[in-house]
C-alpha cells in the first residue's frame, strides 16, 4: 500500500528534500503540501524533481480535506508545528515531527493526545541514522569520560541554538555518567565562553553559512582525549531515518521520541520514554 504523506513546511529545505526522497519511492507519495511560500505551484517544480500534479496549500486544513492523507510530516516552525500535529491527531492521523524547538508543554499534551487516540506520534530531533549512532556512542563513551563538551554547528537560518540534537545528546551524557560529573560552574565573562550548560554539559552553537548540520562532542581524560563527530553534509542524509518514521509509525499506537525505538525495537531507549524537552 502506498503511503499518503501531507508535507507541513514542504517548501523548506528539508520538506523539498523528502520531496524528491519519495518520489523516488515505491511506497510513500506526497499528496498534499503546505507552505507559506509559492502557493499554488506543483510541490515536484519546488522541489527539482518534476511536476507531480500536487500544489502547495496555503492551510493544513485545505490539505487534510483534499488528500486523503494516512499521515501528516511536520517540518515547519516551531510556532505553528504544535497547531497542526493537534489538528492532524484530532482527524486521526499519525504524524512524524522533525521540526525543533517546540515548547516541552506543548510536546507533553501532544503526546498525551497520541496516547489518549492511540494514535502514532515520533518525534525527533535529527533523522540522521549517523547522529543517532553518535548519541548512542556518546552515552557509552560518557560513562568512563565524565568530563565532556559539545559542539554543534548548523546553517545560518536554523532558528533554535543549541539544536535539539545536541540538548538531547547533552541530556543522555548527563545520565550516563552519573551524579559528580558535572563541570565547574564558570562565573562572569567566561560563563560566556563556556557555552550553555545543559544538565552540566558545555554545549556550544555555531550558526554559519555553507553548514548544514554537524555535531561534535569532544571527551577529555587525564592524557587522552575521545572525539565523536557527525556530518549531514546535505539534507538526503535525514531522508532513510525520515523514510522510516513514516513507514512505521502508523503501527504505533503512542508517542515515541527519537529514532532509538524504530531503529533498534528490541532495546530500551531513554529518549523514547518521554517527550523530548525543549526537541
Amino acid at each position: 500500500m502506498t503511503i499518503r504523506v501531507v508535507v507541513a513546511g514542504v517548501t523548506g529545505r528539508m520538506g523539498q528534500a523528502l520531496v524528491r526522497a519519495a518520489s523516488e519511492t515505491q511506497d510513500v507519495a506526497v499528496v498534499g503540501g503546505v507552505g507559506r511560500r509559492r502557493v499554488g505551484e506543483d510541490v515536484g517544480l519546488v522541489a527539482g524533481c518534476g511536476p507531480l500534479g500536487v500544489p502547495v496549500m496555503g492551510s493544513l486544513e485545505e490539505a487534510l480535506d483534499q488528500t486523503n492523507p494516512h499521515v501528516l510530516v511536520e517540518l515547519s516552525t516551531a510556532e505553528a508545528a504544535p497547531e497542526h500535529v493537534e489538528a492532524a491527531l484530532r482527524r486521526g492521523l499519525p504524524a512524524v515531527v522533525g521540526t525543533t524547538g517546540i515548547e516541552p508543554r506543548r510536546l507533553e499534551e501532544l503526546a498525551g493526545l497520541a496516547r489518549e487516540r492511540g494514535l502514532g506520534l515520533v518525534v525527533a530531533p535529527n533523522f540522521a541514522i549517523g547522529a543517532v549512532l553518535l548519541m548512542r556512542f556518546a552515552e557509552e563513551a560518557a560513562r568512563y569520560f565524565p568530563a565532556v563538551e559539545i559542539i554543534e554547528l548548523h546553517h545560518g537560518q536554523k532558528r533554535d541554538a543549541p539544536s535539539g540534537t545536541a540538548l538531547e545528546t547533552a541530556r543522555r551524557v548527563a545520565a550516563a555518567r552519573g551524579p559528580g560529573g558535572a563541570e565547574a560552574a564558570a562565573s562572569g565573562e567566561q560563563a560566556l565562553a563556556r557555552g550553555l550548560s545543559v544538565q552540566g554539559v558545555p554545549v556550544h552553537s555555531v550558526r554559519l553559512p555553507g553548514l548544514v548540520a554537524h555535531q561534535e562532542v569532544i571527551f577529555g581524560l587525564d592524557g587522552q582525549t575521545l572525539t565523536l563527530r557527525h556530518d549531514a553534509t546535505t539534507r538526503d542524509a535525514f531522508m532513510p531515518g525520515l523514510l522510516l518514521a513514516i513507514r512505521r509509525v502508523q503501527s504505533l499506537q503512542g508517542p515515541v521520541f527519537g529514532l532509538d525505538p524504530l531503529l533498534f525495537p528490541t532495546e530500551p531507549s531513554s529518549s523514547g520514554q518521554g517527550p523530548v524537552p525543549g526537541q
